[in-house]
């Protein structure tokens, strides 16, 4: 089997269990749990649509790397490929990623946001970054209604939140499966 498949694979096996984790975490009402996952089932959205950028060369390279356990390091040198340039790269193409992203890597890691029962998380975020995540989830998800800007209000919309992510990533995969190459120029 060549790495690219096992890549394939362990990628659409993480997604299908972010997605079965999502349903119970719901039924729980483990919100931050829900965010982390959101968090998780988008950093490898982003990981793909770098690979999708990335010469056939290249990304065989990433993709080995990935699949060895190893980090990705920049073409040119030593220096770690970033999860602060994937992340602006899928942004130019998504529009809604880097908001998502920051806001879920606070629940990945301990931050104030934990409080989330005694302290709305949304109401912690700057304006801009507040706004961005309550207008994209009412763009693509519906709701919450134009009067609701907490986090509670929020939370029943994160499982379709997971799956517009999981719909992208699976575009994506298909993308790089049929060997397609984003020009970064045009993200």
């Amino acid at each position: 089997m060549s790495n690219l498949a096992i890549f394939l694979r362990q990628v659409r096996s993480r997604s299908l269990e972010h997605q079965r984790a999502m349903e119970l975490l719901a039924r729980a009402r483990l919100a931050g749990q829900m965010v982390s996952v959101l968090r998780q089932e988008l950093d490898s959205m982003v990981r793909v649509i770098y690979l999708l950028t990335q010469t056939p060369e290249r990304r065989e390279l990433l993709i080995d790397a990935s699949v060895c356990g190893e980090k990705w390091s920049q073409e040119a040198s030593r220096a770690k490929v970033t999860d602060k340039e994937m992340v602006e790269l899928a942004q130019a193409l998504q529009g809604w990623t880097q908001s998502v992203y920051k806001f879920g890597c606070a629940f990945i890691h301990l931050s104030g946001l934990h409080d989330y029962n005694d302290r709305d998380p949304l109401s912690q975020l700057p304006t801009e970054e507040r706004r961005d995540i309550l207008e994209h989830c009412r763009y693509y998800h519906g709701g919450p209604a134009p009067a609701a800007e907490r986090f509670e209000d929020l939370v029943p919309y994160l499982p379709r939140v997971l799956e517009k992510i999981a719909g992208n990533l699976e575009c994506y995969l298909e993308s790089l499966e049929n060997g397609e190459v984003l020009n970064a120029n045009e993200v």
